[in-house]
């Protein structure tokens, strides 16, 4: 327990009474709200707590410890709750006992004004604890008092304690809720029956994730929200894409029954990895085009590619408004407590260059990895302690409780559209089966699984509560599952009748003008040329300088010497790679780079963004050529490869028409980030028919820099390139680069 011995120091409290009588708006709200009521009640002009009678005084060394109580409970009540569906909770100490503040069993009949720090009138502090209990320490636990923003602070006290954190729903909205738990868990034992032996990563243990999903897009889609991009791992997939995603059921089974795929390019992959768009209408009417996208199985890879793929979204289809478009990342609790992915993304958020408004990140905790107990996964206190770095909130919520996860998520949505930061919502629940259904987890958990075993339900559990609030809907409740029990042998009948798989392609419509490379391609002479006038011209503008502003003058140096190439017919890399972009922004291709150091250059050849002599403004020339070019974006990255390779991937997912370059400070250094180059750059293709044009630079050489700067690795590249996948270029000349980088864009392949 913390030091509150200054709860006896009348001095210390006179001066913060005197502090109060002077200006109350430098003191902190507690003592403020006490001593609004301790001066109330007097009507002693020159009153100070010197001359206070002494049981008077004992009452307001009580009202501070109460005010204390209130403090931990914020701050410590989410160690007390009750979120764990099927185990104890861990025992924390000190407790939320009064003892421990110095209080007793007497005090809980006296009323006490810190009620007021609450929302409550003067009550008993049986009363006050009450209300604390039912707002911080029962389905729902909440982190969010180390957040170093008052305003963050006020806005959660004011939305969760009037209230005390109950969800106010409708019985409408509980029937949707019952309608969706039928969906997920019948929709699971539906595979679990019809397709024996087979992998499909169950849902089950934490079903109420779908109507989570579901109540989230349409409180969002009221919120201005137009689009959702979800990333997530394989655990619970299908019935995402089944029941959120509203992937066509019987596509899904046409996956387990089929024999062949309508695209012969597709080697394939299984079933829980593969992704999907689509149009889904909210309860408001409004359209909300929601992406899945697709993942390979090393968890956590795909949250920087969804969040690059929101970012570009938001930039091209939604004018860089973030409200327009709602981020969600689906984590294990395994996997984000222990993959530096996720630190390494969760570092991104509040930068300029990768930053997309805020994520909604939701952990389906199983409380197990494979065969792996929490308590050997993590040092942490919670595998969603990576939130603290980004003084992100964090809700914990038993999955047993979908109302209460319907409010929780509706209060993180308008939470992240009010201050565009990330939000973790962590579902206590479980794994019903072992890492997969054909893995026995008794091995290694026996006690564990015990309970599971004997452990009903979500559904069952909602539907008797619902039964008992309504005993009239019984009926309409197995209605519900009867129809969605013939909607599923319906579309089973209907695969079993198409044994060729249909293949969606992911946002086809962005790249319907493209198609995938052939071996012929790579012979092909796509124009790249330029008009020799417009690019001196081009030239000339780029590195003249505005005269309003004062450079550094070994800056004015450099650009006079590109003036003079140009001058002379000439071009070094630099200026070959500035012509190049600035073409292509001329035409209307927006070309990003991102990577360390970008900005300048690692070798201090680039000098895309200009410091303005003794300022921190920046000029970037290329974002100066006219008033209708397309946009360019370059940003010095964070120190990550892998976080930032797959962002930037992520980008070209959604930027087909434009250029997007992830550059390594030096080339041999993307092994850092080799499970993005493997898993998605190199396979995605034959994989998922996934296209991309991102380009990578890979600046090497053998300088006396040693083995780690020499070779960009290559032939790790040259082991990858198959099937037409990949273009490898080591570059001899500027011009090289300049008609490589413009070949990129104008191909009409990916």
């Amino acid at each position: 327990m913390k030091d509150k011995s200054y709860l006896t120091n009348i001095e210390y409290i006179n001066d913060i009474f005197e502090q109060y009588l002077s200006d109350s708006s430098v003191i902190d709200s507690s003592w403020r709200y006490f001593f609004d009521g301790f001066t109330l009640n007097s009507d002693n002009e020159s009153l100070t707590l010197e001359n206070v009678p002494k049981e008077e005084l004992e009452d307001i060394y009580n009202e501070f410890k109460v005010l204390n109580l209130i403090d931990d409970y914020r701050k410590r009540g989410h160690l007390f709750t009750e979120t764990n569906p099927v185990r104890k909770r861990r025992h924390y100490s000190p407790t939320l006992d009064i003892e421990n503040y110095g209080l007793q069993k007497e005090h809980l009949t006296k009323k006490f004004k810190a009620a007021s720090e609450i929302g409550l009138p003067v009550s008993t502090l049986d009363t006050i604890i009450n209300h604390l209990k039912q707002t911080y320490c029962r389905s729902i636990g909440v982190e969010y008092m180390y957040i170093r923003t008052p305003d963050i602070i006020r806005w959660f006290k004011q939305k969760m304690e009037p209230i005390k954190n109950e969800p106010q729903l409708t019985i409408t909205d509980k029937k949707r809720i019952y309608s969706d738990l039928v969906r997920a868990t019948f929709f699971e034992q539906f595979l679990h029956k019809k397709f024996i032996g087979q992998k499909r990563f169950s849902l089950e243990g934490v079903d109420a994730i779908i109507p989570t999903l579901n109540f989230a897009a349409d409180y969002a889609s009221d919120k201005g929200v137009e689009e959702i991009v979800l990333g997530m791992s394989h655990r619970g997939r299908l019935t995402v894409l089944a029941n959120f995603i509203e992937k066509p059921i019987d596509e899904l089974f046409q996956e387990y029954v089929g024999k062949s795929y309508d695209d012969e390019s597709i080697l394939g992959d299984v079933k829980y990895h593969l992704g999907f768009n689509n149009i889904r209408v909210s309860n408001n009417g409004k359209k909300l085009f929601v992406s899945l996208l697709p993942n390979p199985s090393h968890l956590e890879t795909v949250a920087p590619v969804a969040l690059g793929f929101a970012k570009a979204r938001i930039n091209k289809k939604h004018q860089r408004n973030f409200d327009k478009l709602l981020p969600i990342v689906i984590h294990g609790d395994a996997a984000i407590a222990a993959q530096g992915i996720v630190y390494e993304t969760a570092q991104m958020s509040q930068l300029e260059g990768y930053g997309v408004g805020g994520t909604i990140h939701i952990v389906l905790n199983n409380q197990v990895g494979f065969t792996t107990n929490y308590t050997e996964g993590r040092s942490s206190t919670y595998s969603t302690d990576v939130a603290k770095i980004t003084q992100s909130p964090v809700f914990h919520v038993n999955a047993d409780d979908p109302e209460a996860l319907v409010y929780v998520t509706q209060l993180a949505i308008e939470f992240r559209q009010t201050f565009h930061r990330d939000v973790y919502i962590d579902i206590l629940g479980y794994r019903k089966y072992g890492h997969n259904e054909g893995d026995e987890p008794r091995f290694t958990q026996p006690t564990l699984y015990k309970a599971i075993e004997q452990h009903p339900n979500v559904r069952q559990l909602y539907y008797e509560k619902l039964v008992q609030e309504f005993p009239s809907i019984a009926n309409e409740l197995k209605t519900i599952e009867q129809n969605y029990s013939s909607k599923l042998q319906q579309a089973y009948d209907n695969a079993l009748q198409m044994p060729i798989v249909k293949v969606k392609h992911f946002l086809h419509e962005e790249w319907e003008k493209y198609r995938h490379a052939t071996q012929t391609d790579f012979e092909l002479n796509i124009n790249t040329s330029v008009n020799e006038d417009l690019l001196r011209k081009l030239a000339i503008q780029l590195n003249t300088l505005p005269q309003d502003k004062t450079f550094f003058s070994k800056t004015i140096k450099i650009l006079n010497e590109r003036i003079q190439l140009i001058n002379n017919n000439k071009v070094d890399w630099a200026l070959a790679e500035q012509l190049a972009f600035a073409t292509l922004l001329n035409e209307q291709h927006a070309v990003r780079i991102s990577g360390q150091d970008s900005e300048r250059g690692t070798f201090s050849h680039r000098h895309s963004a200009l410091v303005v002599e003794d300022t921190d403004e920046k000029y970037y020339p290329l974002k100066n050529i006219s008033s209708t070019q397309a946009p360019f974006y370059v940003y010095n990255s964070l120190l990550s490869e892998y976080g930032v390779l797959g962002f930037e991937y992520g980008y070209s997912l959604a930027s087909p028409n434009d250029l997007t370059i992830w550059e390594a400070q030096f080339g041999d250094f993307h092994n850092v980030g080799q499970v993005i180059i493997d898993q998605y750059l190199s396979s995605a293709k034959d994989k998922w028919s996934l296209m991309s044009g991102l380009t990578l630079f890979l600046p090497h050489g053998y300088e006396g820099q040693g083995p780690e700067h020499s070779s960009a690795r290559i032939e790790r590249f040259l082991i990858l390139a198959a099937n037409d996948n990949m273009i490898l270029a080591n570059l001899t000349t500027p011009a090289n680069l300049f008609h490589l980088l413009r070949r990129q864009v104008k191909a009409p392949f990916r």
